[in-house]
């Protein structure tokens, strides 16, 4: 079955094709013809996803299903910012000085947001819907942990080098853990918030369209 996923990052593409496994192809929307910037004008992660999903399967008729991910990171002390703005966190506050998904940016913002603060619980939360069919499917994944008072690690992207992740051993609240950006890409993507999200969907796709 061939699939359009809502991506063009080839590291993400061959993640998400890993692990839903043979009887599936996977397309980026640019492999479609689709190259237009997809519409992504959602209050939260959940209406982005479908908004994504929803664009490109009313583009491509001839590929029976699509799938798109959002996600955010959410801080309890923030009140679940930065969230669906996640990418953009720091230009909304007019701190980065190169546009919006300055993530050296966003990582200096949300620590001085934190400064002092003792509760850094928080969480990255991934939602990935599936238009098969004419049908909606939903799927999340979450990755508790805390953000860290200091940058480590070159490893990853985005706020990793600030995410102490639970699933780590030592990663227990006042103690030394190690970040996202400190672990290799195969421990990131073991505990990852979007690779628990697209195994549930491969889950769902094998009990339901598997061969």
């Amino acid at each position: 079955m061939k699939l359009i996923f809502a991506t063009g990052n080839r590291g993400k593409l061959r993640e998400a094709q890993e692990i839903l496994g043979e009887g599936f192809t996977l397309v980026t929307p640019a492999a479609m013809g689709i190259t237009e910037e997809i519409p992504e004008t959602g209050n939260t992660l959940e209406e982005n996803s479908l908004q994504k999903a929803e664009y490109l399967y009313s583009r491509a008729k001839e590929v029976p299903g699509c799938f798109a991910d959002d996600t955010g990171l959410e801080v309890n002390a923030l009140g679940g910012a930065p969230g669906v703005y996640t990418a953009r966190y720091a230009s909304l506050r007019g701190r980065a000085g190169n546009g919006d998904h300055d993530f050296e940016a966003n990582m200096d913002t949300l620590l001085q947001e934190l400064a002092g603060c003792t509760d850094r619980r928080a969480r990255f939360r991934s939602v990935v819907t599936l238009m098969l069919d004419g049908q909606t499917h939903v799927f999340e994944g979450v990755l508790e942990g805390r953000i860290a008072t200091a940058k480590a690690g070159c490893g990853g992207f985005g706020y990793d080098p600030v995410f102490i992740p639970d699933e780590l051993p030592g990663a227990i609240p006042n103690t030394s853990a190690l970040t996202l950006a400190e672990i290799t890409e195969e421990e990131k993507n073991a505990i990852s918030h979007r690779g628990k999200a697209l195994r549930a969907m491969a889950a769902w796709l094998q009990e339901h369209h598997g061969k």
